[in-house]
């Protein structure tokens, strides 16, 4: 088994790009503790892992969650190579809901002000750029609650898989 089969065979993997905003991220971690997921974090993060508004919000789920950072998308990209990339922007192409997600997939958000490069979004075939629905007009979702609603639709496909 190498590295990269060791980090998805416990379950999802999900990925912040440059997160800023610390509450969110600990919210996130909070998640991932609780779905069994991975949380990777692409650096460089707008907060230090010692935040306290970061460990408010995760509630000390930081030693029930794994954690991984990359030092940059790069980074990030070598140890993936072989997934399945799913990027989630408001430039997506299908609705998140109608993906068919694997165990393999990686599903990478972007920062909450400016989301995930245009250069990334543009290597990826339109089936793998996912939107979350919203009406006309509005701004996107906060990033917590956007992991959060793909998070569970991709959990609840795999049968919710390591859920009691």
């Amino acid at each position: 088994m190498n590295q990269h089969d060791e980090l998805i065979s416990g379950g999802l993997d999900i990925a912040l790009y440059q997160p800023e905003i610390p509450p969110n991220t600990g919210n996130v971690m909070r998640l991932c503790a609780n779905v069994g997921a991975t949380l990777h974090l692409i650096e460089p993060l707008g907060f230090t892992l010692d935040d306290r508004r970061l460990r408010r919000a995760g509630m000390d789920y930081r030693d029930r969650s794994t954690l991984t950072r990359h030092a940059d998308l790069s980074a990030f990209e070598a140890t993936f190579e072989r997934s399945r990339w799913l990027a989630l922007s408001t430039r997506g192409a299908t609705r998140y809901d109608r993906h068919a997600f694997q165990l393999s997939d990686v599903l990478i958000f972007g920062a909450e002000t400016r989301g995930l490069p245009q250069d990334l979004l543009d290597a990826l075939p339109p089936e793998r750029k996912l939107v979350i629905p919203q009406v006309e007009g509005s701004r996107s979702l906060n990033l917590a609650n956007a992991v959060s609603v793909v998070t569970f639709e991709a959990w609840r496909q795999l049968g919710f898989e390591g859920a009691l």
